[in-house]
């Protein structure tokens, strides 16, 4: 019997090097994982939250999964990739599933499959959704890994399908648009299910899409919303006037702000609570677990501040959105003497968009090399920096290099961000 690292050793390199959308040996298309799903009998007995995105995914799973804990309801959560081990993506009620279980999950699939062929991403997914069905939770909250229309997680009925935003990432599977992008996404919604939006207004794609299939769509702005209010609370609304399933209207008023720091945290909150709002009739939610729920959430990597001087921030932030969302959150800490940033990316992102919207950011840019094949080499990420105008850069051999460099010069009140990919975070965790 093989051990998780051999398993999943095996599955990078075996059929089309671990991509689920890969144009070589293995056809794009859901018939092949399909057609195992239904030798497995995977059914979900329980209510299903599918949730896709550009970004934001991640954090909005996260404040389902801690909310619905809180109210006592059993959770199960995939999400993807992970940060340090494996397990990380497959969560029963909080906590990563053992080894055991994930091999036992993998030996299932093996032998269900026959002479069909999967990639890991499809082993991935049917995993999760074995365990889940297995320890009898009560919702699944299922992250798509890319897109949605073609993602292995899309063999499952969403219950409610939510897309969090749209912008260009993975251009070269989704298309080179967002209205092309927007399509790949809106494929997990389902003809009559509530199919929530966060970005308002939609892409015009996703909401012709959503209409064509007779897809209940509701927009954050117009179906729901979130309000500051003074004392570090918020409050959230909801009313549907749109839907053909929803009535009435809703407000959950003097609300924490979550333990996720960043001020888009509000709008992936308030997206959760509209899938709260959606299940309600399922799983009933009191106040007092939605408030328990933000201030217990944990999600590492997501604007994650370090306990600690110098003040230093984890953001796993790799493309222009997230990089957005990362200058607004900079832009609102109180005054730094220096801005140190510890820096790497992946060679098939968008490097120079992420450079401009942070190059006003820092004072310094420490970068070293990610060992992999698509890191960039230390020159080639100077390269780009040099492209972007920005001077005072040093070059390291490791990311951990880079950050012990940053940690030894920083005073009390500096700031570090660590920065650029999930990998160059890894590295410092």
């Amino acid at each position: 019997m093989k051990t998780l690292p051999q398993w999943l050793a095996h599955l990078e390199t075996a059929y089309t090097g671990g991509t689920a959308h890969s144009h070589g040996s293995i056809d794009m298309g859901l018939e092949r994982i399909r057609a195992v799903q239904e030798r497995m009998g995977l059914q979900p007995q329980c209510p299903v939250v599918v949730v896709a995105g550009t970004n934001g995914k991640g954090s909005v799973c996260a404040f389902l999964e801690s909310i619905y804990r809180a109210a006592g309801f059993s959770t199960g959560m995939l999400t993807s990739p992970h940060i340090l081990r494996y397990n990380e993506r497959i969560c029963v009620n909080g906590r990563p599933a053992s080894d055991e279980a994930i091999v036992a999950a993998f030996e299932r699939i093996e032998a269900a499959r026959g002479n069909t062929a999967l990639t890991y991403f499809e082993f991935n997914a049917l995993a999760a959704v074995d365990i889940f069905h297995r320890a009898e939770v009560d919702v699944m909250i299922l992250e798509v890994g890319l897109g949605g229309r073609l993602d292995a997680v899309n063999i499952f009925d969403a219950d409610v399908a939510m897309v969090t935003s749209v912008d260009l990432d993975h251009q070269a599977f989704l298309g080179d648009t967002v209205e092309a992008i927007a399509f790949e996404k809106a494929g997990v919604f389902r003809p009559g299910k509530p199919a929530i939006c966060g970005q308002n207004p939609p892409p015009e794609s996703l909401r012709r899409h959503a209409e064509a299939i007779g897809a209940d769509l509701l927009l954050a702005g117009r179906d729901f919303g979130f309000s500051k209010l003074e004392q570090q609370q918020w409050s959230f609304h909801f009313h549907p006037e749109h839907s053909p399933q929803f009535s009435g209207s809703r407000k959950r008023n003097a609300l924490p702000f979550p333990a996720l720091r960043g001020a888009y945290q509000l709008g992936n909150a308030a997206c959760a609570l509209a899938v709260l709002e959606c299940l309600n009739a399922r799983l009933p939610v009191d106040i007092g677990a939605i408030k328990r729920g933000l201030l217990d959430v944990q999600h590492p990597g997501r604007f994650q501040v370090l306990p600690g001087r110098p003040l230093t921030i984890l953001d796993v932030g790799h493309n222009p959105h997230a990089a957005r969302a990362l200058r607004r959150s900079l832009i609102a800490l109180p005054f730094a003497q220096k801005r140190l940033a510890v820096f790497s990316m992946l060679a098939d992102k968008d490097i120079g968009a992420v450079l401009e919207l942070l190059q006003d950011q820092f004072d310094e840019w420490l970068v070293a090399p990610l060992p992999l094949p698509r890191g960039l080499s230390a020159e080639a990420l100077q390269a780009h920096l040099q492209a972007a105008g920005i001077g005072n850069v040093r070059l390291f051999g490791s990311v951990a290099e880079a950050y012990r460099a940053a940690l030894s010069e920083a005073g009390e009140n500096d700031r570090i961000v660590v920065f650029g990919s999930f990998h160059t975070v890894a590295e410092i965790m």
